[in-house]
């Protein structure tokens, strides 16, 4: 008997794919902006100076290799509480707040989409469209029923008006998903006036907001990103935040996260967060140490965390500079005015505008890669390639 005979393939990441197809290209000129990971001016993505130095002290001092515990690593926890909601806030001294450590932001999206089909049953998740594409099959394949708010409307511009009179006909009790800050795959997010509109309505529906953080110093600073989610935090009992360390910190691989939980009071949190222990133990038993142990001792030293801090805003002024210049540089084609967007979005992704075909045309023609849908990833631009990017989006514009 053949067990496998009935299963059938399911199709590749399209993102994953465009990376192979990336790196089979034979063109020396080609131009990846697909993959979703920060590069450096070498093409590169780097390991921060400070990761190395809190990885060699790991070395020198790591005595044991055992297992972390279902909520993971406790010191991590505790700094990165202090991180996204600032050290000193209220939430914590109080105990209603607290971190489970999670394979990766993916993870923790993956464990808060368990949490809401096991303990609230019926409720829908509601993304923003476009969102990114794995929120989609995470929240479907915890039997969570999805739909959609609009965001970006048909002329490639935030369209604060249509996603909040979507939010305000969400059904009570429903989860709705919001990007603190670098919007994925748009790039556009919203203005502190926005968010506060957004909390009017959160709190008049009565909705649960759940926050994908997983950009945190990449849109305007470590602070600055912090606002929105600081200001549901301090309005709001309930909130559910999910954190990532990949880009920040560099950790891709080390697959480093958090998911947070604010609860109305401290007793309520150990309910919370003892059904989270409970789902973590089924799927992935105890998180891996590693990744955690360095965002922990980056984040407890002061001199350390200077120096990562310093990393990051680098990085991050240099993925705004990659923005203003293919701006500046599409100028001479009288095309700056047209894409002038790109220069006002944050993070590492930018909704370009493009359509599908002339995505298809910038890859036959010219070996620039991006997906279909025009998002480009900014950050994998070489700063001395800005022209000729900008001179094939003029052939094809």
């Amino acid at each position: 008997m053949n067990h496998f005979t009935k299963v059938g393939r399911v199709p590749g990441d399209p993102i994953l794919g465009l990376m192979d197809a990336y790196r089979a290209d034979p063109n020396p000129a080609k131009i990846d902006l697909g993959v979703g990971v920060y590069k450096d001016a070498r093409g590169l993505t780097p390991i921060p100076y400070a990761v190395k130095l809190a990885e060699q002290h790991l070395v020198d001092s790591e005595t044991t290799k055992t297992y972390i515990g279902g909520h993971g690593d406790a010191a991590f926890g505790q700094l990165m509480l202090n991180l996204v909601l600032g050290a000193g806030n209220p939430l914590i001294t109080a105990g209603r707040t607290g971190a489970t450590q999670t394979p990766g932001g993916t993870g923790a999206l993956r464990l808060a989409a368990e949490f809401i089909a096991a303990n609230m049953p019926g409720r829908g998740v509601w993304l923003s469209d476009p969102t990114w594409p794995i929120h989609e099959t995470i929240f479907a394949g915890a039997g969570i029923k999805v739909a959609h708010y609009p965001y970006v409307d048909a002329a490639n511009r935030l369209d604060v008006e249509a996603m909040l009179a979507a939010l305000e006909r969400v059904p009570t009790g429903d989860v709705v998903l919001l990007h603190a800050c670098c919007h994925n795959p748009t790039g556009f997010d919203l203005g502190q006036d926005d968010w506060q509109r957004v909390l009017d309505v959160v709190r008049a529906r009565e909705l649960l907001p759940l926050i994908d953080f997983a950009y945190q110093g990449f849109g305007d600073g470590l602070e600055q990103d912090a606002w929105s989610v600081r200001l549901f935090a301090e309005a709001l009992p309930e909130l559910l935040i999910t954190s990532s360390c990949s880009k920040n910190f560099g950790l891709y691989r080390e697959r480093t996260g958090a998911l947070i939980v604010c609860a109305a009071d401290a007793d309520k949190l150990t309910d919370v967060r003892s059904q989270l222990a409970f789902l973590a133990r089924n799927l992935w038993s105890t998180p891996p140490a590693h990744g955690a142990a360095v965002v922990a001792t980056i984040l407890g030293d002061a001199a350390l965390k200077a120096q990562w801090v310093e990393e990051l805003n680098a990085m991050r002024q240099r993925v705004a500079s990659l923005r203003s210049g293919l701006v500046e540089a599409l100028q001479p084609f009288g095309l700056a005015e047209r894409f002038a967007h790109i220069g006002v979005q944050r993070g590492m992704f930018s909704y370009t505008g493009l359509s599908p075909e002339q995505v298809a045309r910038l890859r036959a023609e010219f070996s620039v890669y991006m997906v279909s849908t025009g998002r480009a990833n900014v950050a994998g631009l070489d700063a001395s390639r800005i022209g000729d990017l900008a001179a094939a989006i003029a052939k094809v514009c």
